[in-house]
């Protein structure tokens, strides 16, 4: 579990886990402090945009409870897991990149807890490095960048309601990753 000193009193929390069935190497792939700033990153660009304006679908009193530190939790498995839980969410019987499950709590329970869970993201290892590999990106890369994709769809944007929403998000995703030194992926 990693927690970030730049906060005074408690700091945005990121939980990774791994399946039992990842190997050990597959593991070691996944930097927890490179994550941990993605996180911290990403929640930093959306709350400055958050308070110039933007709406978190998902977070309806954002205005009320986005000071509260933010907890992440991030699971990583094996192609099989994967398929079946974006069968069991989705109705799609393949896996896929990254699974968004955003938090369920009432926004009238966050006035009692001491921080935001956003809720969880699931990637799936092989199909994260199928796909750097495929599009020519180093694996980080493409990780960091799926990371910031997941939590942008557990703040409430969906990049499948219209080009229009999927522009918004592609953009955030655009300028998050600038900001940590990384070129648009979607330009080939």
């Amino acid at each position: 579990m990693m927690t970030d000193p730049k906060h005074d009193v408690m700091a945005d929390e990121l939980c990774l886990s791994f399946s039992d069935t990842l190997p050990a190497n597959r593991q070691s792939e996944y930097n927890e402090q490179m994550i941990h700033h993605v996180f911290t990153q990403t929640l930093d660009f959306m709350s400055q945009k958050h308070s110039q304006g933007l709406v978190f679908a998902y977070f309806n009193d954002a205005d009320k409870h986005w000071h509260k530190p933010k907890s992440l939790d991030i699971y990583i498995t094996d192609t099989a897991e994967a398929r079946e839980l974006n069968f069991d969410a989705r109705g799609k019987d393949y896996a896929t990149n990254v699974l968004s499950y955003p938090t369920d709590l009432p926004g009238e329970m966050l006035d009692f807890l001491p921080k935001i869970s956003l809720g969880e993201l699931i990637l799936c290892d092989a199909v994260v490095a199928k796909e750097a590999a495929e599009q020519g990106k180093s694996f980080e890369h493409h990780l960091m960048h799926l990371i910031i994709h997941g939590i942008l769809h557990l703040l409430g944007f969906d990049h499948e309601i219209s080009d229009t929403d999927a522009d918004e998000m592609e953009g955030f995703e655009i300028e998050i990753l600038a900001k940590l030194g990384i070129n648009n992926p979607y330009q080939t």
